[in-house]
């Protein structure tokens, strides 16, 4: 498939294979993954809030979610590569505690789920956002340009950029109350040490099967 092909002629699931989509990201913090094993699940801010089991391991990725209140039963997540932007100015809310970050790797199967929605740049720039189902809206996020944040600003796609890679990298899926645990694929970290942390974890949570973990500090940038 090139870049020029009619999404309306396709489903989701050819045209994420045909941009070689192989995975589906979500970053947390240390406590939001073990708040994760311990309910069995990815939560939407919404539902996380109401868990008593996790509250005191709870810490929001985001501060606060004004910008963006109408969507807070969705779970925040990118395609390919993770909002840089987004992993950047949430290490500065946490930069004081004791906390590091994983990201999680789910399959890419999880874009044809019902209720599932794209949006072509962060959610919150509600002035320029394009947002909604489907595969015309998917296509949407890998537009030759792509408006992002105020004044006009734009991404613009460029032959180096890998096909799966969203024109805007703060592109994101929101998916409905709760991203199912099973699509899980792998977890990277970017710290070694944090390897055989999270390993220990299994054993523990027999909600979550075992799946890879895996040192990767290039997907962190």
């Amino acid at each position: 498939m090139t870049d020029h092909a009619h999404p309306l002629d396709l489903s989701i699931s050819e045209y994420v294979s045909g941009r070689q989509i192989q995975e589906i990201l979500h970053f947390t913090t240390n406590k939001g993954l073990l708040g994760i094993f311990a309910t069995g699940a990815v939560l939407s801010r919404d539902r996380l809030a109401k868990e008593d089991y996790i509250e005191h391991i709870y810490t929001p990725n985001c501060s606060d979610r004004l910008k963006d209140a109408a969507w807070t039963d969705y779970v925040n997540l990118s395609i390919s590569r993770v909002n840089g932007r987004m992993l950047g100015v949430s290490k500065t809310w946490h930069a004081t505690e004791d906390v590091w970050w994983a990201i999680l790797s789910f399959d890419a199967s999880l874009l044809v789920h019902p209720g599932v929605h794209f949006t072509t740049t962060n959610n919150t720039y509600s002035a320029c956002v394009q947002r909604g189902i489907g595969v015309n809206s998917l296509a949407a996020l890998f537009a030759d340009s792509v408006e992002w944040g105020r004044y006009g600003s734009r991404f613009h796609r460029n032959s180096r950029m890998p096909a799966s890679w969203t024109t805007d990298p703060q592109a994101e899926v929101l998916y409905p109350q709760q991203v199912p645990i099973g699509t899980l694929r792998a977890i990277y970290v970017r710290e070694e040490e944090h390897i055989d942390t999270i390993r220990g974890w299994f054993p523990l949570f027999p909600k979550i099967s075992p799946v890879p973990v895996e040192y990767k500090p290039e997907v962190f940038q």
